[in-house]
């Protein structure tokens, strides 16, 4: 967390930032004498105590120019006179300080900036979530000589029978020559991992698990059978996708 004081006034600057070595030691804090310096610098700041009467380019200009350049900082303005904050706030600032301030107005500020800080760093994470790769929603499988879109969420399970795969959707099934082992790639690849192969001949979609017991899966159209082997690994899949069920589900 980057904050900087932005102010003509020694003597405040220096009040500043001993206040908030003392409240955030782990924050990293940069001093400028002017609007001036402060932009000549272009780095971005997440927190930004702005004096507004300075000599040369004022605090509002400042403000205005890093609006300008696409900066998010959260700026508080200090000032002497509080009828400019009014204007402050078109240049959407965060709060204001007039000096002289005491130290439980000064806390209580910086504090509610640095939640506002933490809180985007928490959306920042979520739209990072939102924006990473999505799993595909839909396959394509071939049957002779053409491609057939199935989307992956309507399969209840796969089975092979008389050497054709037979994909049980929820609005009927789909018959085709094919391995089982490329089928199981391709679902692989969606619905975050919700299919299993409990058999060499049987893939199942955990989202449509009625039941179970060691040996047989019922499913809400047929049974699938479960391999020995398989069936400890049957059960964690299983459980894992319930818990994510119910973490979605919030």
């Amino acid at each position: 967390m980057k904050i900087a004081i932005c102010d003509d006034e020694k003597e405040i600057t220096r009040h500043l930032a001993e206040k908030i070595r003392i409240l955030y030691p782990e924050a990293e804090i940069a001093v400028y004498a002017s609007g001036s310096e402060l932009l000549s610098v272009d780095e971005p700041l997440d927190i930004l105590f702005l004096d507004i009467q300075m000599n040369g380019k004022n605090g509002m200009e400042t403000a205005c120019e890093l609006r300008r350049r696409g900066r998010e900082t959260i700026i508080i303005f200090v000032t002497v006179v509080e009828e400019y904050v009014f204007e402050a706030f078109d240049v959407g600032a965060f709060n204001y300080l007039v000096k002289p301030f005491d130290d439980s107005r000064f806390i209580k500020v910086l504090k509610g900036a640095v939640e506002k800080y933490y809180e985007r760093g928490a959306a920042d994470v979520e739209t990072a979530e939102e924006q990473q790769p999505q799993y595909a929603k839909d396959i394509l499988v071939k049957k002779g000589g053409t491609h057939i879109k199935i989307k992956a969420d309507d399969i209840i399970y796969a089975e092979i029978f008389n050497r054709k795969i037979i994909i049980h959707k929820t609005d009927g099934d789909v018959e085709y020559y094919g391995k089982m082992s490329e089928l199981e790639g391709l679902l692989s690849e969606t619905a975050h991992g919700d299919f299993f192969r409990t058999h060499r001949a049987y893939l199942i979609n955990l989202k449509y698990v009625k039941k179970y017991n060691v040996t047989t899966v019922w499913l809400e159209k047929g049974t699938a059978l479960i391999a020995k082997k398989n069936y400890s690994q049957l059960v964690k899949a299983y459980l894992k996708y319930n818990q994510r069920c119910n973490a979605e589900r919030g």
